[in-house]
């Protein structure tokens, strides 16, 4: 059972500069309203591998996930992990030159592992209104990704 959601920014900066803003794992939280706090845990460039702990507040609530990227495409693409609470969370950002600036695309996917008759009918219940806030906190963070990449010199 899987829910996504896709959105996507254009900016008014380069593929290299908006590379730069969602690459800059331990300024996240200074460039993301809905970030507390990001504990950077591995070290090295942003690439496949790199791994972190992100403190998010949604829907009232404060939680830490551990996130890691499992694949890179320098100003092109990448793709981020994560495992918590029974499920398996994908973000993808894609970057494409597009009228002088760049076309950046999310896509959130959350997918439970190994449903149950349980799972099944909470997502089922509360699926839709789950992906409306994340979907709600995602738009946010595309804006505030924006404003930092077209900001920068």
């Amino acid at each position: 059972m899987e829910h996504t959601t896709s959105l996507t920014q254009h900016i008014q900066a380069s593929p290299e500069k908006v590379w730069s803003v969602i690459t800059d794992i331990p300024g996240s939280a200074a460039t993301l309203s809905g970030v507390d706090s990001v504990q950077l845990l591995t070290d090295g460039p942003y690439g496949e591998g790199t791994r972190w702990k992100e403190t998010r507040k949604m829907l009232g609530k404060s939680e830490t996930v551990e996130m890691w990227v499992a694949e890179a495409e320098r100003h092109r693409s990448a793709t981020v992990k994560a495992v918590q609470g029974g499920a398996d969370y994908t973000t993808r950002f894609n970057l494409a030159p597009r009228d002088g600036g760049t076309e950046l695309t999310l896509t959130f996917g959350a997918e439970v592992i190994k449903p149950t008759v349980a799972s099944r009918l909470l997502m089922l219940l509360f699926g839709r209104m789950g992906m409306a806030a994340t979907r709600k906190a995602l738009t946010k963070d595309l804006a505030e990704i924006a404003a930092k990449a077209e900001s920068l010199p």
